[in-house]
């Protein structure tokens, strides 16, 4: 019984995709045209350490991928909604952006489709508190990590168990939850936030407040540590 639960789970986990496919087929601005904060403040850091080639996981419709293209930044975008690639595409070309920005459907529970060491930073705004297990999550830090260049910066965003919206809707295993809209959202604890991370040195974590109800989220800065030189 437990697993025949487990499946159907599985199978309304992975309808999530034609869920945002049609948010976005029917809203092409769904997150507005404004990039998100933390995208401003990730921007800060990568001037001051000199990190120009970003990779941006779960860009959605790319408010922070056309903002990081515009303030002089090289961006790999991916996200799993179609609809959400081909209005990067088309946005950029619109802003003379598209020679900084290379946009490409992927989904993030497969590897990456990059090289070890390929970038400078990486950054996700809320993509760790999407429908994503707990394996998928350390997973996808991993591959992160295999793809960032030594000392390189892993920042990402999620909603946490102290946001209002978490144990409401329909329970859909781990700490996910099927909230007003269907969207399902996985709330992190501090001490999954910290599992996940395993590997990094933990730069800093934020606490912030977006959007109505308020949303609450973390805001993660991780380092890939450094190779250690032999003297």
């Amino acid at each position: 019984m437990n697993q025949k639960i487990a499946c159907m789970d599985e199978e309304i986990l992975n309808k999530q995709q034609c869920h945002w496919e049609n948010v976005f087929l029917k809203n092409n601005s769904m997150f507005g045209e404004r990039c998100s904060g933390p995208a401003m403040k990730a921007a800060e850091l990568f001037k001051e350490e000199g990190r120009t080639k970003i990779l941006e996981l779960g860009a959605g419709q790319g408010r922070d991928t056309l903002f990081f293209a515009n303030n002089g930044f090289e961006v790999y975008s991916l996200d799993y909604s179609r609809q959400g690639i081909e209005c990067i595409d088309q946005r950029s070309r619109d802003m003379g952006l598209s020679g900084s920005i290379t946009a490409l459907q992927h989904n993030v529970r497969e590897s990456l489709p990059f090289d070890d060491g390929s970038f400078d930073a990486c950054f996700s705004h809320m993509l760790y508190c999407m429908p994503l297990k707990t394996s998928e999550l350390v997973f996808i830090s991993k591959e992160i990590m295999r793809v960032l260049k030594p000392g390189g910066l892993n920042i990402f965003t999620t909603r946490h168990t102290g946001d209002p919206q978490y144990r409401t809707g329909v329970h859909r295993g781990e700490d996910m939850w099927q909230i007003k809209g269907g969207f399902i959202v996985h709330f992190l604890s501090r001490e999954k936030v910290e599992h996940i991370s395993q590997g990094y040195d933990i730069v800093d974590v934020e606490e912030f407040e977006e959007g109505q109800l308020p949303k609450k989220l973390f805001k993660i800065a991780l380092r890939k540590k450094a190779i250690k030189k032999l003297i």
